[in-house]
């Protein structure tokens, strides 16, 4: 596979080409509403919680779902617990998808709820966990990507009870967040998979359609500080930019290939953006100025499958970073998957039938 890196392991994957329907890459943030019942929901809660800048809140909750029963050792440890991450914006629901349960969770699939007990936490400031949006707004305490992964950590290992995990899955930020728990907690997991992320601080590209989004928020006088009556309009250009970013440059080209469609493309954008909550995206946003695991990367004990696609704006593989601080990971391996027709950058990562044959790669490995 191009751009690889594998130590003592060969890969060998065949590229899946599947239709994916403009209307589905365009309303991708819509998937995030849709329940799946076979999942198990619930809520965690935690009291006077401080995060780590010194701000607290008094109740503090944190909702996941659950597929799959827990397996327990002779020991009488759960051995077969999956812990799966969510991108920015995104929550556990967009995880229980009717893709994502037919590339990843159904029987024979890489991620087998039959086989495995998953778990899908909806991070602090996303989804049914607290967040702005639910009555503090902009005087919600300010949270990083080392809060999110503390409240995951207390969430396994408290509420569920489970003192080791057999694997982590993230895509994007949760990609991102599974990089912190492989240096955070190195003997905590068998393995994890990060999906579309870089173990670099935010920076470049990623860094300023970032800023740009704040900004576009912040100095809108809609927003009023976060007291807002309606979606302040700042934050709703701002989210047109992003809607490009996310996109692959190859697919993008297909599918915008008029004025006319440019239109549709945006008048898309817009909605999806005047249904999200300002504060919730601003929050989300700026919560990535903690993250660099970089100088930590040479610690990392367990094992690591980093998947990206070379068509990804975000993370663009031109900088080649997996290919240059992949080494340092003991344990480490990595696939940059080319571009194909059914490939649409980083958005790539909400269509797991594109990808899941990596995801099969890792968990054997993991489980050899």
């Amino acid at each position: 596979m191009r751009k690889s890196f594998e130590p003592g392991l060969a890969l060998i994957a065949t590229l899946l080409f599947f239709t994916i329907p403009l209307t589905a890459m365009a309303q991708s943030r819509g998937w995030e509403r849709q329940e799946n019942s076979a999942a198990t929901q619930a809520d965690a809660w935690y009291d006077n919680y401080k995060f780590r800048d010194g701000q607290a809140i008094a109740r503090l909750r944190i909702h996941y779902a659950t597929l799959g029963t827990p397996h327990r050792n002779l020991q009488g440890g759960i051995d077969n617990a999956v812990l799966v991450l969510h991108w920015t914006g995104a929550d556990g629901r967009a995880l229980l998808t009717a893709n994502y349960m037919k590339a990843l969770f159904e029987p024979g699939r890489p991620l087998d709820a039959g086989r495995y007990y998953l778990i899908f936490a909806d991070s602090v400031g996303h989804g049914q966990s607290a967040k702005p949006s639910d009555g503090l707004k902009a005087s919600f305490p300010n949270y990083g990507y080392g809060d999110i992964v503390d409240l995951q950590h207390r969430l396994v290992t408290e509420t569920l009870g489970i003192k080791h995990l057999h694997a982590i899955v993230g895509m994007s930020m949760g990609g991102m967040n599974a990089w912190q728990w492989a240096e955070a907690y190195p003997d905590f997991m068998d393995g994890v998979m990060p999906v579309v992320s870089l173990p670099i601080k935010v920076s470049g590209r990623n860094l300023l359609w970032r800023r740009m989004a704040i900004n576009d928020i912040r100095s809108d006088p809609d927003w009023d500080q976060g007291n807002y009556s309606k979606p302040p309009k700042g934050w709703v250009k701002g989210y047109e930019l992003l809607r490009m970013m996310i996109d692959g440059v190859p697919h993008l080209q297909s599918i915008v290939p008029d004025t006319d469609a440019a239109d549709r493309f945006i008048e898309n954008a817009d909605k999806t953006a005047a249904a999200t909550d300002a504060n919730d995206m601003l929050y989300s946003l700026k919560s990535s100025s903690d993250y660099d695991p970089q100088p930590e990367l040479s610690r990392i004990t367990t094992k690591v499958f980093a998947l990206n696609f070379d068509d990804d704006e975000f993370n663009p593989e031109q900088l080649h970073v997996l290919e240059n601080l992949m080494p340092q990971v003991k344990h480490g391996r990595f696939v940059v998957q080319p571009w194909s027709e059914a490939s649409a950058g980083h958005l790539t990562m909400a269509h797991p039938e594109l990808w899941a044959q990596h995801v099969g790669a890792f968990m054997r490995d993991i489980s050899q």
